[in-house]
């Protein structure tokens, strides 16, 4: 009987359903390359993403974020507002073409895109020399909020990456 009982209660403890908890993680801190289609410049708006497997941060940021002159202090652009940034996760993984390609390939397809809601992008520029500059940029207090309205925890994207731009 108590073979039974142990086994009943087995079944029990494993077998609860915690409901629908999903706990993401956006990680791209392991990413060190920052991808965008184009030149990177100071007088248009850049597209600029990361990819990690079947995910992918993309960071729209205005012109005039980044300047060809060493900062003193850091520039800062609300998110959202005059910058974006958007979390994808596709159907497999996903290339630079996806992004580049015109017109884009037909896989992957996207599974889920989610919008940043708050913070902001922080850009510190210095130089080498007087004509290539290198832009730090750096994501604060991002809140990503999935189609449930909950918060994806663990965001560890404080570090963006870094980009130059050059005097021509």
């Amino acid at each position: 009987m108590k073979k039974y009982l142990l086994i009943g209660c087995s079944i029990l403890f494993f077998g609860c359903n915690d409901g629908d908890l999903q706990i993401e993680t956006v990680d791209f801190d392991s990413i060190e390359t920052v991808q965008s289609c184009n030149d990177i410049s100071t007088t248009t708006e850049n597209v600029l993403f990361k990819i990690n497997g079947d995910e992918a941060l993309i960071l729209t940021i205005p012109s005039g974020l980044l300047k060809n002159e060493v900062t003193v202090s850091s520039l800062e652009s609300a998110v959202p507002g005059n910058s974006q940034i958007s979390y994808r996760i596709f159907s497999e993984t996903v290339t630079s073409a996806y992004f580049c390609d015109s017109p884009p390939p037909l896989t992957p397809t996207v599974l889920e895109e989610i919008e940043a809601e708050g913070g902001s992008i922080i850009v510190t520029t210095t130089t080498e020399d007087s004509t290539t500059f290198t832009h730090t940029i750096q994501l604060s207090g991002i809140t990503f909020l999935n189609e449930n309205g909950s918060r994806i925890t663990d965001l560890q994207i404080n570090e963006f990456g870094t980009v130059t731009t050059t005097i021509e």
